[in-house]
């Protein structure tokens, strides 16, 4: 279902609070521009600032907004268990495709504890799973055995989202895991490589402002036409480069406001770039073409 490019949205906020009206506006331009899939409530929409009531809202609105035209993947993973089932099973009842769960960060459970996670949270719904894998942040990497396990022991673990930078992982996970578990890339800079390998797409950043490329990349791979998905490839990787010269969300979320799709009004400890980190994101994006 998840193939080609699911968009890590960003969540809008206007004084503080969620911004309904313009979330429901970047669906709209996602999907008008051919993005594949959304993702609301992940590393990219600041789910950690979010408290609980928010988290379900900005699930349930991208499910009214997106309307069944494209799946929906919702982030619902936490360090607590426990709460990754309660978020889960919400998206779960307000209609998601799927659950994207994080491996719990701080925490840095064994194999084996992240194993038990996983399996609870997967067991408590039936609506597919994906497990994402982002050590850079969590602090602990999901090894290919436990991944392979899970595939095995949950029938509706179905993939897995890599954000390790691994390829050789990557690579282990296709030749252990079942034929029809899912790889996605984590990175934008690795979508090419990773559908190379066998990957089905990407769970992507620089999509929130180029989702017609970005979706482009996939579908020309896809199609055979390796040539071209690379040469495109290729064309947006110093704005792919960009979105990482500050800590994700704040340059894509900054690109979003340069390009009036919405705010780029952060929440705490997150803040605005300096001002030469913003001079250097903008002229990238004015080479590209997307500013004047």
């Amino acid at each position: 279902m998840f193939k080609g490019s699911t968009v890590a949205l960003v969540t809008p906020f206007k004084g503080g609070k969620i911004d309904e009206k313009k979330l429901r506006a970047l669906v709209e331009f996602q999907i008008r521009n051919g993005t594949n899939g959304l993702l609301p409530c992940g590393t990219t929409g600041e789910s950690p600032t979010l408290n609980y009531e928010e988290h379900r809202r900005v699930i349930e609105i991208v499910i009214e907004a997106a309307g069944g035209r494209v799946p929906v993947m919702a982030g619902t993973g936490s360090n607590s268990t426990a709460e990754a089932i309660m978020l889960t099973q919400h998206a779960a009842k307000a209609g998601t495709n799927a659950a994207l769960i994080v491996s719990p960060h701080y925490n840095k459970p064994s194999q084996e504890g992240l194993y038990r996670h996983f399996k609870a949270i997967a067991e408590s719904v039936n609506i597919p799973v994906y497990l994402y894998n982002i050590p850079g942040r969590t602090a602990v990497n999901i090894e290919t055995e436990t991944v392979a396990r899970l595939a095995r022991d949950c029938k509706n673990i179905v993939g897995v989202k890599e954000a390790s930078g691994n390829l050789d992982q990557m690579q282990a996970v296709k030749r252990t895991c079942p034929k029809n578990f899912i790889l996605l890339s984590g990175d934008d800079a690795l979508t090419l490589p990773v559908l190379a390998i066998g990957g089905e797409g990407v769970i992507s950043v620089v999509g929130n402002i180029l989702p017609k490329e970005t979706s482009q990349i996939c579908s020309l791979y896809f199609q055979g036409k390796i040539e071209e998905a690379r040469k495109l490839h290729y064309q947006i990787l110093p704005v792919i480069k960009a979105m990482f010269i500050d800590t994700n969300p704040i340059p894509v979320k900054t690109a979003a406001e340069m390009m009036g799709l919405c705010s780029s009004e952060m929440r705490l400890p997150l803040c605005e770039m300096s001002e030469a980190k913003q001079k250097i994101l903008k002229d990238i994006l004015k080479n590209y073409g997307i500013l004047k």
